[in-house]
């Protein structure tokens, strides 16, 4: 099989966005973008205190921010753009209760959490959700979710800088569409959600129409003005088994609202789309690629997700980021190596941008990753030279 990394074709390097480009298209570049999708606050703060990384480190949310360890292991980053299109403005957290190391409180938007108050923090215990009923919906939607509000509109001034950012930028330059239905799993839970689709799905048809409409009066002003090589999404809506909700659902009461979506986007001449949903998303694939979403991340490898099969089975209509198995940055560098060996035949081919296929957990030895950047960074087509340059590869 051919390779696209052809080094030699090029007079001049290409720059990030003219190689994610190409990749995604299966042309030739000369090497294949060097990307990464960020770090748990543990393990970060963990490689700070063994030395490996910089203290004082720039910070947001409350954690090192992972664009900047991005960076030292030079990694390429895109410019995102996003229309104000989820639930807000959100009202300021309210604590309800703190005892036993957990705290509970209602997020901004109405939803009970529960976490604990040290340790190891990622998704919280959700004890409750704002929308249960059409009631619920009705003032949900009037406090969050006005088609008319203000916020919404960004000014013609900032469209301005951002096109001009865009047409300059060497990133690829992406627009953020958000949630079809990951959304309104949030505001409902997941047992409601199941609930509602067979006692009420007038209720989650409304849900979703909804949000299409926010989508296409505050998307088009952008995508009119500024040129993107890529959309995003996300839905998270599947887990290790399948999907959270049937395909018969889901193209039933949530297709119809998400082809005028993407139709817009194909209209500007977006034909990158992809959407981050974790799990096994076999099922519900069929489905996103009949509707020109065609791009998948992070694609989860415990989850069952086969890259070659499902090559086989879609060819070069299937576009992918992520894809490295996580755990086997935790079983040493024998598993890292194989692991990469796996994946370079369909990197080769093209259409696949290779990446840990989340966020990088807690317990990978730093040795070990530096391991997998380097071996990565080889296989992606950087020299020796280039590698030995980047800062938390240097030493």
């Amino acid at each position: 099989m051919a390779s696209i990394l052809q080094p030699g074709n090029f007079l001049q390097p290409l720059t990030t966005r003219e190689r994610f480009r190409r990749v995604m298209h299966f042309q030739n570049t000369d090497r294949i973008p060097n990307v990464e999708f960020g770090y748990w606050a543990s393990l970060k703060d963990r490689w700070v205190a063994e030395g490996h990384l910089p203290t004082n480190l720039p910070e947001a949310g409350g954690e090192i921010r992972n664009d900047v360890v991005e960076r030292l292991f030079g990694c390429d980053q895109y410019f995102v753009v996003g229309g104000r299109l989820g639930a807000g403005p959100a009202r300021e957290p309210e604590i309800v209760s703190t005892a036993n190391g957990k705290v509970i409180y209602r997020d901004g938007l109405g939803v009970l959490c529960e976490e604990v108050q040290e340790g190891i923090r990622s998704i919280p215990h959700f004890l409750e959700f704002p929308i249960k009923n059409r009631t619920d919906w009705e003032r949900f939607k009037a406090e969050f979710l006005n088609l008319d509000d203000a916020w919404r509109t960004i000014p013609q001034e900032e469209i301005n800088h951002l096109a001009q950012q865009a047409r300059e930028s060497t990133d690829p330059v992406g627009l953020w569409f958000g949630s079809f239905i990951g959304w309104i799993r949030d505001w409902i839970g997941f047992e409601n959600l199941a609930y509602l689709l067979y006692d009420a799905p007038d209720l989650i048809e409304d849900m979703s129409a909804h949000l299409t409409a926010l989508k296409l009066k505050y998307l088009t002003p952008l995508l009119d003005q500024i040129e993107f090589d890529f959309a995003a999404g996300w839905e998270d809506i599947c887990y290790n088994s399948g999907p959270l909700i049937s395909p018969k659902a889901f193209r039933k009461f949530i297709v119809p609202h998400m082809q005028p979506v993407m139709k817009l986007l194909q209209q500007h001449g977006i034909d990158i789309i992809y959407t981050d949903c974790d799990g096994n998303i076999e099922a519900l694939l069929p489905i996103w690629l009949e509707n020109g979403l065609n791009t998948m991340f992070p694609f989860e490898v415990q989850a069952r997700n086969d890259i070659q099969r499902l090559r086989e089975t879609y060819g070069r209509q299937l576009l992918i980021l992520g894809g490295f198995d996580k755990f086997a940055l935790l079983q040493g560098k024998t598993a890292v190596l194989a692991e990469l060996k796996r994946l370079e035949p369909f990197l080769m081919e093209g259409g696949f941008i290779p990446f840990i296929d989340h966020r990088c957990p807690d317990g990978v030895d730093f040795g070990v990753y530096q391991y997998y950047m380097r071996e990565k960074l080889a296989m992606l087509g950087y020299a020796q030279e280039e590698i030995s340059r980047i800062p938390a590869l240097s030493g």
